[in-house]
């Protein structure tokens, strides 16, 4: 299977990368086209892929397009594709654009929308995606294979994709916020930056892996690390007075309303 992509960012390079480690296809089979000339460059010089000069060359190349650009650059980018998209799988990771849309940008195509996250970039990524309504089982299970070769794949409701963006695709932003924070507070107390930095990236991903091993309740992981009167205690107590869990659930409620305004506009 031959793959189109229209995009040579860093999500679609950590996507190709991906699928190229997962052995989706080989490189000779993904054809690239981006305005960035030396976007284009580096990733042909990282992957060895097809590099062409436009999008409709790139949408004529491949019967899967997957289209990796930023939300406002979608409308022009498909236009430029002059048609070559009748008939063909699209893959959209443009944030907030409803298939709805993407249809009337494309007509003739099937459309699957997808929402990856930049941990896609160390084949760590929570993807969900939503299906077109004339999408085949052949056209899921390639949106699988290549979603899971950078992580962990979700089907969903297309109603859900917008909470999806605030949970997950937005979320890695959210969890860098806290490392940071918790690096500062271990400086604060007297910690080498560099040994703090360290002691919170480990403590974050050690936590996510036992949450993950042990499928239990955040909050029963939570009491397992909580003694009485305790130093844990203390601190989720000031947590807890400062709204920091109110804090990161309006966040994700934010995300989800701006990824509706997008969708909208």
């Amino acid at each position: 299977m031959k793959y189109a992509f229209i995009g040579a960012g860093k999500m679609a390079s950590a996507i190709i990368q991906g699928m190229l480690r997962g052995k989706v296809c080989d490189a000779s089979d993904i054809f690239v086209s981006c305005p960035e000339p030396d976007l284009l460059q580096s990733l042909s010089d990282a992957t060895a892929v097809q590099i062409l000069t436009s999008n409709a060359d790139v949408a004529a190349a491949a019967p899967v397009v997957i289209l990796c650009v930023k939300p406002q650059d979608a409308a022009k980018a498909l236009a430029q594709t002059e048609g070559h998209l009748s008939g063909k799988l699209l893959i959209s990771i443009a944030a907030g654009l409803s298939i709805d849309t993407l249809r009337e940008m494309a007509p003739g195509c099937r459309v699957i929308r997808a929402m990856p996250n930049t941990a896609a970039m160390v084949g760590r990524s929570a993807t969900a995606f939503a299906c077109d309504s004339n999408v085949t089982n052949e056209d899921e299970a390639h949106a699988t294979a290549i979603f899971s070769s950078i992580g962990e794949v979700y089907p969903v409701a297309e109603k859900n994709l917008d909470a999806v963006t605030g949970l997950s695709g937005s979320g890695p932003a959210y969890i860098f916020l806290v490392m940071e924070a918790l690096s500062d507070g271990g400086v604060a107390c007297g910690l080498p930056r560099k040994l703090a930095q360290a002691l919170a990236v480990q403590t974050i991903l050690g936590a996510a892996e036992l949450a993950r091993e042990t499928a239990e309740h955040p909050a029963i992981l939570r009491e397992m690390v909580t003694s009485p009167a305790g130093t844990t205690a203390a601190a989720l107590l000031e947590l807890e007075n400062r709204g920091v869990r109110a804090a990161f659930i309006e966040a994700v409620m934010a995300a989800d309303r701006r990824s509706k305004e997008l969708s909208e506009q």
